[in-house]
């Protein structure tokens, strides 16, 4: 076995034989290596590589050099192609399939009934309630798949049924793993549904306003659970815990919230609850005046409140329902490769279920390539770091 300096390599250089590097293959032979390929042994620290053969392709260096330049070429599709890969595996689903379809129209239900609200229009606490109770039999049937509608559904507009649907899922989730009885998970559903619905009662100019807030416009926006509160009683006749739920979901556990300032477990437990949801579905959501968090950065923040404004027991409950890297996350390991996370595990939240997408040579895997692999089992793999979605610069970093 022959042992190659790594500083004498140049792209384009080809090798009667494959090329290692501590026992991984490089590049085979025959093949001309690539800009790429000595970036990663420089980026890795490696001094050395080894090959049963040699260099054959010494005597025309130009060749050689239009060879990798093609193969440059080449690379920024494969960049390109890895970029389009992931934005689409962050959901994985696809508009034909049965749970991302009622997905869809459960959004697209709530938003007729926030339409008919808006407008005064008749509606019917039935017409919520009905929501509710078929968003969690899906749920039960299909907890991870919605969860990954949260990190990555492509759904346009319709932007408040929408964050209101994602925060029912996750209340759902969470009142489960605290055990709820079956009526009061109902009922935190709807309060979930409706809990922002006092926002269509404030002016378009302060909701969507892009800038900061002046001191009376945010007091108008603190004024929103009231008015959700208000619409559930006189306007849609719902029952009082689900009023509740709304009126004092900025609660916070340190007593500081809107809009009584009540302190700790005298917040209703449903309050708590979608708390929680909420402000997690709003880190992981864009926004007009910023973008989105990944799942992970928002666990880190919800980890970090240490009994501020959120109880404690929900967001342990939360933590082991989402994992610390939540399903849908795009994750790298330590190998270079990348994966996408599939399932987590309550006892071992930093080892979950994930999915590769990208192998370690730098390998686009298309469907039917993409292995599942427990990294509870695969104790050499680790994830090193969460990548923002939204952000790919870093792929070969």
């Amino acid at each position: 076995m022959n042992s190659i300096d790594t500083s004498t390599l140049l792209p384009g250089q080809v090798f009667s034989a494959p090329v290692y590097f501590d026992g991984k293959l490089l590049v085979n032979g025959n093949n001309p290596l690539k800009q790429k390929d000595i970036d990663l042994l420089i980026n890795w620290g490696i001094k050395t590589v080894t090959t049963e053969g040699g260099i054959i392709n010494k005597e025309d260096p130009k060749k050689n050099q239009a060879n990798a330049l093609s193969d440059e070429s080449s690379d920024n599709n494969a960049q390109a192609l890895k970029k389009e890969i992931i934005k689409f595996t962050i959901t994985d689903v696809q508009q034909n399939t049965g749970p991302y379809r009622a997905y869809k129209g459960f959004i697209e239900k709530l938003a007729a009934v926030f339409t008919g609200i808006k407008n005064n229009v008749g509606v019917e606490m039935r017409a919520v309630s009905n929501i509710g109770i078929q968003l969690l039999q899906d749920i039960r049937e299909h907890p991870n798949i919605f969860v990954d509608f949260i990190l990555g559904g492509e759904v346009a507009g319709h932007e408040l049924a929408k964050s209101s649907i994602n925060t029912a899922i996750l209340s759902a989730l969470t009142a489960q793993e605290l055990r709820q009885p079956h009526h009061k998970i109902n009922n935190i559903i709807a309060g979930a549904l409706l809990h922002d619905v006092g926002m269509l009662r404030l002016s378009r100019g302060i909701t969507e306003k892009k800038g900061g807030l002046s001191e009376a416009e945010l007091e108008q926006i603190k004024s929103h659970p009231m008015h959700s509160s208000k619409i559930i009683t006189k306007e849609l006749f719902g029952q009082q815990e689900v009023s509740l739920i709304a009126y004092q979901h900025h609660e916070r556990w340190d007593g500081k919230g809107y809009p009584e300032r009540i302190l700790g477990p005298a917040i209703d437990i449903g309050a708590r609850i979608v708390s929680v949801a909420d402000a997690f579905e709003a880190m992981v959501s864009k926004k007009s005046y910023r973008n989105s968090l990944g799942g992970y950065q928002a666990i880190k923040n919800l980890l970090a409140d240490n009994a501020r404004r959120f109880d404690p027991a929900v967001i342990s409950a939360f933590t082991k329902i989402m994992g610390i890297y939540p399903i849908g996350s795009i994750v790298r390991l330590n190998d270079t490769s990348v994966a996408r996370v599939v399932n987590v595990r309550s006892d071992a939240p930093l080892r979950p279920v994930i999915q590769m997408l990208i192998n370690n040579y730098g390998k686009v895997l298309r469907t039917g390539e993409r292995a599942t692999v427990d990294l509870l089992n695969e104790k050499k793999l680790f994830i090193k770091k969460a990548m923002d979605p939204q952000e790919l610069d870093g792929l070969n970093a």
